[in-house]
């Protein structure tokens, strides 16, 4: 991944979790096939997550600027892991983007350019999904009505996200 795509995530991260005025650029931690591994202080403590960017963006035809699925660990947060999806322009307001592992679909509720599970307590299910499963793919609605969809590679995910189990 590039530099760039790194340090556009890791900004869109950082802002959306708050923390911006207290963090520092990440740290790529490692590389799991097509999942990274990154790190960043923050106020409340490190801040670990793992990424991917999308195989597939359709439409073809559009700029769909830089994508992530990401999933995050945070200091002193209740949930272990949390999924993310950051787009690389906003998404229609009142939409849901669908995260669909082999068939089993979550629904992410929207916020600017991002989306975070509607349901927090499937957190643990989505992840569990990305760990055994094969496929995913991301379907949203861009502020302009556009539809798109996204697909990305399952491999390393289980590496990358086993590597932050104990991030302090």
């Amino acid at each position: 991944m590039s530099m760039k795509h790194l340090l556009t995530a890791a900004a869109a991260l950082l802002l959306l979790s708050g923390a911006a005025q207290a963090a520092q650029t990440p740290t790529r931690m490692n590389q799991f096939n097509d999942w990274g591994s990154y790190s960043y202080d923050a106020s409340g403590g490190k801040v670990c997550y793992v990424l991917s960017t999308p195989k597939t963006m359709q439409p073809a035809s559009v700029d769909h600027g830089d994508i992530f699925f990401l999933v995050s660990q945070k200091p002193g947060a209740k949930t272990s892991y949390e999924p993310q999806v950051v787009m690389g322009y906003p998404l229609r307001e009142g939409s849901k983007v669908v995260v669909d592992v082999d068939g089993k679909k979550f629904n992410m509720f929207v916020r600017g350019e991002s989306a975070w599970m509607e349901n927090a307590a499937e957190e643990p299910k989505l992840v569990a999904a990305l760990k055994n499963g094969k496929s995913l793919k991301v379907d949203a609605v861009s502020q302009r009505g556009t539809k798109t969809n996204y697909t990305y590679s399952l491999a390393g995910v289980t590496a990358a996200l086993n590597s932050i189990t104990k991030c302090k």
